[in-house]
């Protein structure tokens, strides 16, 4: 039976923070799947490989984790005062769908290298040695990030002495600012509580803080569900009724917090909520075998993406982390010791990351000027990438 043949796609593949993702310039894509719907969605599932029930991602790019299942779109921007456009898919590795409800904070920080080097940042914009700030617009959720990328001789600096724990080698430090991650009129806590009791049938009734900044996160105290708040990956993700069970709770604190109407839902929308919970600071040894001292941390958090304990932890979800922390009496900001912080440093299965956060209130109403963290970004692979053609006709 004739098919079609294997087209070409111009793609990068780069790590970005403790992600990595296949990136597309949107001019570069065939004319059909410049368009958001299904054709582009077909498109990135063959690209990444899924959806596959072997869970391998064997046949695409994807690496069969939630960091490693992602593409970007990224183009000029049409927005005043910024230099490229960044949209997010968050492809699923075993269903057939990708998620675009929010952005990935880690691919964040490959966006501005991406942006200079294929051309999508006025030349002007560029110094030929020293800090090229980028501004950003992220499409997924309408906001501004600016990305400090170090420049070389008129490149992209790549290279460099940062250390990110949950990457193996270190790179050129690029901060992230996220400028106004809630603007104004936008609530940052949808129930209007810093705390509630979210109460979960079948599982239990529990202190959350459901928050909206960066990404909508839902957090909970490690104690109250059997934890530590120490815990790596195999401790959960080899924990089938854990899984479940973080599975049920984020379902019903995504309708708690007004993202879906049913719990049903909840199945087609895995990237946002993120489920995290929080402890004290303890001592631990890390995922590398570093051990993690009680006295350079403020405290722990453990996250959950696309259904697994993340490796590290996800960028967005240290923005959540980070604006929580800012506001005294939620469960983060407790864990960190309480008091009206302006950084943290927080402990995660690969280490730690320092997180700067800049929040003010104004007639009782707190709001979240910036967040900030460093990370890194390099080129791992470009060209092009190859499938069938019948994909996406």
């Amino acid at each position: 039976m004739p098919t079609e043949p294997q087209i070409k796609i111009p793609a990068t593949y780069m790590r970005g923070g403790t992600s990595k993702g296949v990136f597309f310039s949107l001019r570069e894509l065939p004319l059909a799947a410049q368009i958001p719907g299904d054709v582009r969605d077909q498109l990135l599932l063959r690209i990444i490989g899924s959806p596959d029930p072997y869970g391998k991602q064997t046949d695409g790019m994807g690496g069969a984790t939630s960091s490693t299942s992602k593409t970007v779109i990224l183009a000029k921007s049409e927005q005043q005062d910024h230099d490229v456009d960044y949209l997010f898919g968050q492809v699923s590795i075993d269903k057939p769908f990708v998620d675009w409800s929010g952005n990935c904070g880690n691919l964040t920080a490959a966006v501005g290298s991406y942006a200079i080097a294929n051309g999508l940042v006025d030349a002007n914009r560029i110094p030929e040695n020293g800090i090229a700030e980028i501004k950003i617009w992220q499409k997924n959720i309408s906001k501004t990030i600016i990305a400090h990328v170090p420049i070389t001789n008129g490149e992209v600096q790549e290279t460099g002495n940062f250390v990110l724990d949950g990457v193996t080698f270190p790179a050129a430090e690029i901060l992230i600012e996220f400028m106004s991650p809630v603007d104004e009129g936008e609530v940052i806590f949808p129930t209007g509580n810093l705390v509630d009791e979210l109460e979960v049938p079948g599982v239990g009734t529990f202190n959350a803080t459901m928050i909206n900044v960066g990404i909508p996160t839902i957090f909970l105290n490690a104690e109250d569900i059997s934890y530590t708040g120490t815990e790596l990956q195999e401790a959960i993700n080899g924990d089938q009724k854990a899984l479940d069970m973080f599975e049920t709770i984020r379902a019903y604190g995504a309708v708690r917090m007004g993202l879906i109407e049913n719990i049903d839902e909840a199945a087609t929308r895995q990237h946002t909520p993120k489920v995290a919970f929080v402890a004290a600071a303890q001592s631990y040894v890390s995922s590398s075998g570093i051990a993690i001292q009680v006295s350079d941390i403020d405290l722990n958090v453990r996250a959950l993406s696309m259904g697994k304990l993340h490796h590290a932890m996800m960028g967005t979800a240290a923005v959540s982390i980070g604006a929580a922390a800012a506001i005294p009496g939620t469960l983060v900001n407790i864990a960190a010791g309480g008091g009206e912080l302006e950084s943290v440093t927080f402990g995660h299965p690969s280490g730690s990351l320092k997180v700067g956060s800049q929040a003010s209130q104004n007639n009782g109403e707190w709001n979240i000027n910036k967040i900030s963290m460093s990370r890194s970004a390099r080129v791992l692979m470009e060209g092009s990438v190859r499938i069938p053609g019948d994909y996406y006709n």
